[in-house]
């Protein structure tokens, strides 16, 4: 059959071809064809690649499960162990979801995820993207599947300037195989349609796309000038009395909020010197300092220890330096610690 730049009836039939030779194997999914996959390891595996690789997310995801198997066992455990566990994925209110969605299905739905789009919507943390790909990839169902990657892909295929292709997603989406459609988009995105340099050559809709017709489909959808960041300053502080270094739970409203952290004075645009220490001692000042990019920010943060000498305990707990691993900081704070591990204060 002869083809034409996007010619919606080749274009799953094509790309699902292409899928079942070359679909990666991912330990949250199942064969292609299967139909239906767990749906507590599509909703998990989904959450955890938001924003986070595959590479990252794959032993993370090994080691949840084996640890949690089951959206019951989930639900089940401490809100802090589940954010200790969280620690190094970044998005943390994502932790917290998920935590909060574990325990409204067991509540709500007598522990079984509902398959219907509109149902799953309403559970804590499931926007439309990710309740389309649990009702498509996990209970068969048709849903239109978008995200990042495969927006790049619509855009391309329709040679569409812009990010809005949901009418495009859901014209070459499949009565059948929609879950197995969606994740051959996102394995397609992942190998050949790239944000630079497309594969063109290798890619089994290429005489479908309308952006290859133009011969510049790396054009589509046009790229946003990037937001410079503001840079926002503040000190950290690491706290010892013998083996010990003080910890703080952090509010639970807010950034990285309900998480284990060492504790640190206001984030501003200044430099806030000791402002906010947890505790009056010798401080000294590192020449060392950490940096850390968040979504909307880059944070700078000086170093200041010292060993603790009062009598009244200071707000927080005691963690063994030695064990710190297992306290489940934030990438910021593991990094400033891995600093402080080097260095003496006397």
């Amino acid at each position: 059959m002869s083809a034409k730049p996007f010619d919606i009836p080749l274009i799953a039939p094509r790309l699902l071809a292409w899928y079942d030779a070359h679909a990666r194997a991912l330990p949250w999914r199942a064969p292609p064809g299967a139909n239906r996959t767990d749906p507590y390891r599509v909703w998990l595996s989904e959450v955890m690649l938001q924003q986070t690789t595959v590479a990252t997310v794959r032993p993370r995801f090994e080691a949840w499960v084996a640890r949690w198997d089951s959206v019951a066992a989930l639900a089940a455990a401490d809100e802090a162990e589940v954010m200790a566990a969280w620690a190094g994925l970044g998005y943390y209110a994502r932790a917290r979801n998920l935590h909060a969605c574990a325990r409204a299905i067991i509540a709500e739905h007598d522990g079984r995820f509902p398959e219907e789009e509109a149902a799953l919507r309403r559970l804590p943390g499931l926007g439309d993207y990710t309740a389309a790909a649990i009702a498509a990839i996990a209970f068969g169902k048709r849903a239109v599947v978008i995200d990042s990657n495969i927006k790049r892909v619509a855009a391309r295929l329709a040679a569409r300037p812009t990010g809005e292709v949901r009418d495009v997603v859901d014209a070459i989406t499949p009565d059948a195989r929609a879950g197995d459609f969606a994740q051959a988009l996102m394995d397609l995105a992942n190998a050949l349609c790239t944000v630079r340099a497309p594969k063109c050559l290798a890619c089994p809709l290429r005489e479908n796309c309308a952006g290859f017709a133009t011969g510049d489909p790396a054009a589509f959808p046009a790229r946003k000038p990037k937001k410079e960041r503001p840079v926002r300053h503040g000190t950290l502080f690491w706290l010892r009395r013998g083996d010990d270094v003080l910890l703080v739970r952090r509010p639970t409203k807010g950034l990285l909020g309900g998480m284990r952290a060492l504790p640190t004075g206001p984030w501003s645009e200044a430099p806030p010197d000791l402002s906010d220490a947890p505790a009056v001692a010798d401080w000294r000042m590192l020449d060392e300092g950490v940096s850390h990019g968040f979504t909307h920010f880059q944070l700078d943060l000086s170093l200041a220890c010292a060993t603790y000498r009062g009598q009244e305990a200071p707000d927080g707990e005691w963690w063994p330096v030695a064990d710190l691993a297992r306290a489940g900081l934030p990438t910021v704070f593991a990094k400033a610690a891995a600093v402080f591990g080097r260095v003496e204060c006397a």
